[in-house]
């Protein structure tokens, strides 16, 4: 069972591996990152951060989908990592079991605007998060699990 997708750039760091994994309740953290499944250096660098007793699973953005579409992941509660919002976008997109995503931080790029402290989107993302929160998904903008939600739509009403 897919808990909560996060996306965050740094994608697994001491808030994301002790406060969020805890608040959530999860027994796996997947990361879906097509750089981090193939780097040795990254997988080993990040399993670092990993809370005992939780289970991390590095895989490529399309053997998430595999993966998650297969049921292979729903003897787990499962907090799925991605880096960005296009990573976040293909998934949704290709899985039906994602219903929650948290916009944690985004990094600043060429092209990009701040929406909200450490979140930079450029148009085309905003336009992907409108589109999945159309379908039904939760999008909502959260660094930290005790702060308030906000919606992504709320953020963006008047941008793109």
């Amino acid at each position: 069972m897919i808990k909560l997708m996060r996306i965050d750039y740094r994608l697994l760091h001491g808030q994301v591996a002790f406060a969020w994994t805890n608040f959530l309740g999860v027994n796996a953290i997947l990361i879906a990152n097509d750089k981090v499944a193939h780097s040795n250096f990254r997988k080993k660098t990040l399993s670092l951060a990993k809370p005992s007793g939780v289970k991390l699973i590095f895989k490529t953005v399309a053997e998430s989908v595999q993966a998650i579409n297969s049921g292979v992941t729903d003897k787990y509660k499962v907090f799925v990592i991605v880096e960005t919002v296009k990573d976040a976008y293909e998934l949704v997109k290709n899985t039906e079991q994602i219903n929650d995503i948290n916009v944690g931080l985004v990094a600043s790029r060429p092209e990009t605007q701040e929406i909200a402290k450490s979140i930079y989107v450029t148009v085309e993302e905003i336009k992907q998060l409108v589109e999945v929160e159309k379908q039904g998904v939760n999008v909502i903008i959260k660094q930290a699990p005790n702060d308030g939600d906000v919606r992504f739509s709320s953020l963006v009403k008047d941008r793109g």
